[in-house]
């Protein structure tokens, strides 16, 4: 099974003038976000949010909010013609010491069980370097979009401090769904080598 677990804030959506989204008329897509999903959704991905929403913890909106901002999420994403299967958060503010706030792994170990997969088998997609580091952590193949946190990380030469190492960088979502696509079409023999 193919899981893509990606980050929400700076990866489908703009991280927000705060840093974060904190309704439903504030989320907006990233340009191109949306098709990739459904791009990777045709190769055969099931696709995964993982996502740090302190604004809960702290009080900044509440859980019907958040749910109001994936309605939206998902609204916009079948109309693209692509889907996020599951939506996992963390609902906890960064001094609650919790192991669901990544870079703890406890969100991407739930992800694992529910889809019956190891977590060498996750390509963990995003823009934060806490998402990345999660995925390092459960041994997941790392991809770094470099748009939200990352926007002015260049595609290629060091990676940036805390970076963990063997992660791949790309320019947007849909230059990596583009890869994963192909790669997907791609002969076995193609693929294996």
């Amino acid at each position: 099974m193919k899981i893509a677990i990606l980050d929400r804030d700076g990866t489908l959506n703009p991280m927000g003038e705060e840093g974060f989204i904190a309704s439903a008329d504030a989320w907006k897509a990233l340009p191109g976000a949306l098709e990739a999903v459904a791009l990777l959704n045709r190769a055969g991905w099931h696709v995964v949010v993982a996502t740090n929403q302190p604004g809960l913890g702290r009080g900044l909106f509440d859980v019907t909010e958040l749910n109001a901002i994936h309605t939206k999420m998902h609204r916009e994403m079948a109309a693209a013609g692509g889907r996020v299967d599951a939506v996992f958060y963390c609902p906890h503010a960064p001094d609650e010491e919790c192991g669901c706030r990544k870079p703890g792994t406890a969100l991407f170990e739930q992800i694992a069980e529910r889809f019956g997969v190891e977590g060498a088998q996750l390509w963990v997609i995003g823009s934060c370097v806490a998402h990345l580091q999660a995925g390092a952590a459960m041994g997941a193949r790392l991809s770094l979009i470099c748009t939200g946190a990352s926007a002015g990380v260049p595609v290629e030469g060091e990676l940036p401090a805390g970076m963990p190492a063997g992660t791949q960088r790309f320019a947007s979502l849909a230059a990596l769904a583009a890869l994963l696509s192909s790669e997907t079409q791609a002969p076995a023999s193609r693929a294996a080598g």
